[in-house]
């Protein structure tokens, strides 16, 4: 029950994890490498950071020596880290993550938790919500991702290992002991290989056998806080809560160029692209906005932003793309050559809330309309579809690096 004596809706927790990800960056700009074993981290000494999954297939795992990820895959490719690329596609994911709902707990770099509870009515099924999710990430990032939605963490991480390589699976409660149970105990989240080794004397081999212990008997053999934790996780138990990073829930979406730009025209064009992708998130959120934030980053990768509030929220994109460039004459820099442009709408309203008062020299249908229809032509054809004619060059890809 809530404060009101109502009863709670049923907790929707869905977990985002990125397949091989600094892998999966390091393949947009060397997509000659996509079929072939490759990995990021040191090639000879170090660690291996991550492993596309042709070189999984040799045994190659994140956290492995280089030199034993040698031994077992000699012909592989390796390439350095680059941290300030995986920060800036993790930037870019956690925005469009942040369209569906205000309350993302980022996990680490590369994985997510998203609170959906009660947001069914304005975002829609989860299932469908993380289909959307998935598709925009590959659209915009280049990556794939998969998703894992049940009524907790551990069951929506669970979900997401199950649904690797790029899939979702959604565990509904009344599921959540005929998915977990059959599973090998090491799989459980929480379980390493040295508490699979301790349960293995028990008579443990799966999620099932562990659940048939008393708890009694796993607090004396393990303490009992961790024997209580066992046994709470081998029933599928977890009330843990999705702890969003304080701010205001907002829809945006950056471009890191393929190189960087000096031309005003130039970068109008890809800030456009970007305005026109955040409008696009927010009328399939059915959210209006007010405020508008342009972030701009330069070739010496020094950052600046500013802000505008309009008078009306809105969702057309030439409203926000004239407010953007607005902000763009304020903070361009002479001669600078800028890397990445960004884009971020707040101060959102539940679009059925509002009441837009027409102009009187408005005509019957505008903008809106005909971006409404262009967005429905999109979901059914692709984002090739209907573009605008400024849009129709290519994104230039970022060299490989020398």
């Amino acid at each position: 029950m809530n404060a009101r004596g109502e009863p709670e809706a049923p907790r929707v927790v869905m977990c985002v994890d990125m397949d091989a990800f600094y892998a999966s960056v390091e393949l947009r700009r060397h997509p000659e490498w996509r079929d072939v074993p490759m990995w990021v981290g040191g090639a000879s000494r170090g660690v291996v950071l991550s492993a596309n999954y042709p070189a999984r297939a040799y045994g190659v795992r994140g956290g492995m020596s280089s030199a034993q990820a040698r031994r077992l895959c000699p012909h592989a490719v390796c390439a350095p880290p680059d941290f300030d690329a995986y920060s800036e596609v993790s930037a870019g994911i956690v925005a469009i993550l942040e369209t569906f709902t205000a309350r993302v707990e980022c996990a680490s770099i590369d994985e997510a938790y998203l609170d959906l509870t009660g947001a069914g009515r304005t975002v829609g099924p989860p299932a469908l919500v993380g289909e959307r999710l998935r598709a925009i990430v590959h659209d915009e990032q280049g990556i794939a991702c998969s998703v894992g939605i049940g009524p907790n963490r551990l069951v929506a991480k669970m979900a997401t290992n199950s649904a690797k390589p790029d899939g979702l699976l959604e565990v509904h409660p009344e599921e959540v002991l005929a998915f977990l149970h059959p599973q090998p105990v090491e799989h459980l989240v929480g379980i390493g290989d040295s508490t699979a080794a301790k349960l293995r004397p028990l008579g443990v081999r799966t999620v099932a056998d562990l659940a048939a212990l008393p708890r009694s008997a796993l607090q004396r053999d393990f303490g009992l806080r961790a024997g209580a934790l066992l046994h709470d996780l081998a029933w599928g138990r977890d009330s843990s809560r999705v702890v969003a990073k304080p701010g205001e829930r907002g829809v945006g979406c950056q471009e890191t160029f393929g190189h960087d730009l000096a031309d005003d025209a130039g970068v109008l064009a890809e800030l456009l692209r970007v305005v026109v992708k955040v409008a696009s998130r927010m009328r399939a959120a059915g959210v209006l906005g007010r405020t508008i934030t342009l972030n701009l980053r330069y070739a010496d990768f020094s950052t600046v932003s500013r802000a505008l509030t309009l008078a009306a929220p809105t969702d057309v994109t030439d409203e926000f793309y004239a407010a953007a460039r607005r902000l763009y004459a304020q903070l361009r820099t002479p001669s600078a050559r800028v890397r990445r442009v960004g884009v971020r709408v707040t101060g959102l309203v539940d679009r059925a809330l509002v009441c837009l008062q027409p102009t009187l020299d408005e005509p019957d249908y505008g903008w809106r309309d005909a971006e409404r229809a262009a967005d429905n032509v999109i979901r059914r054809f692709g984002p090739q579809a209907v573009r605008r004619a400024a849009l129709t060059r290519p994104v230039p890809k970022r060299p490989a690096p020398a």
